[in-house]
């Protein structure tokens, strides 16, 4: 059923899609989730999630300088922007795309506590892999769900798998998983993707309360892997019709 949404929703709304582009002269927004205050969930061994987000757009905006292409990073010094501007000042900039960099938690029900460092910690091992997620209130919604099952497959045949925990019809999840195959949700009210005039895409990279893949994230070898799913990404969409 899921699938079939999705196909309808690209198939009614392809008139509005783009015409296809230069990869390498469109520029792609690297979004890091919130910022040095504001730093998102926790990790297993204490580490702000911010942390995880900015050195992973580095990482990709590096990797996409070295393939030509031209990454446009926000906030690059961890600096409070509201999501509300985040899209208008890369649609400034030049910026055809967004993907906004996350890592993932799970719902306090499934967290334990256990010793690390001398201090006591959360953690979950219940869950891991990636999600996506689009906002249908985005103004160019079939371009960010094209960008979407694009980065999704890319990160499939680099070997990574999705999380499918954010359906689950429990208080702070429930989301709609359009695509389970690809981890692919719709969220309609994340802010970062509906207030931003362009196509928008939200990657959750990892979960980072599972204490393995706290670990995984970090090393250079996963994060090659999700810099080059976003090339591939990218290339495919721009060069989609």
């Amino acid at each position: 059923m899921s699938r079939h949404w999705l196909s309808a929703c690209l198939l009614l709304l392809g008139g509005m899609a783009h015409a296809s582009c230069d990869p390498a002269q469109t520029a792609i927004a690297l979004d890091t989730g919130h910022d040095k205050q504001r730093y998102g969930a926790t990790s297993a061994r204490g580490l702000p999630e911010w942390q995880f987000n900015h050195d992973l757009v580095l990482h990709l905006a590096e990797h996409l300088l070295a393939l030509g292409r031209r990454p446009l990073v926000l906030a690059p010094a961890g600096e409070a922007i509201p999501l509300t501007e985040r899209g208008g000042r890369a649609a400034a900039q030049g910026a055809s795309l967004l993907l906004s960099i996350h890592h993932d938690s799970a719902q306090p029900r499934y967290l334990q506590r256990w010793q690390y460092g001398g201090d006591e910690r959360r953690y979950s091992d219940r869950f891991h892999g990636f999600s996506l997620f689009v906002s249908e209130r985005n103004g160019h919604f079939a371009e960010s769900l094209r960008f979407a099952e694009q980065l999704g497959t890319a990160l499939l045949a680099a070997g990574l798998s999705p999380t499918l925990h954010h359906a689950e019809p429990i208080p702070g999840e429930g989301r709609q998983l359009l695509e389970p195959r690809l981890g692919l949700y719709r969220f309609d009210d994340l802010k970062i993707l509906h207030s931003t005039p362009l196509p928008a895409v939200l990657l959750e990279a990892g979960v980072i309360v599972n204490r393995d893949e706290e670990l995984l994230v970090q090393t250079p070898a996963f994060r090659a892997e999700v810099a080059q799913a976003v090339a591939t990404a990218l290339d495919r969409w721009c060069q989609a019709e």
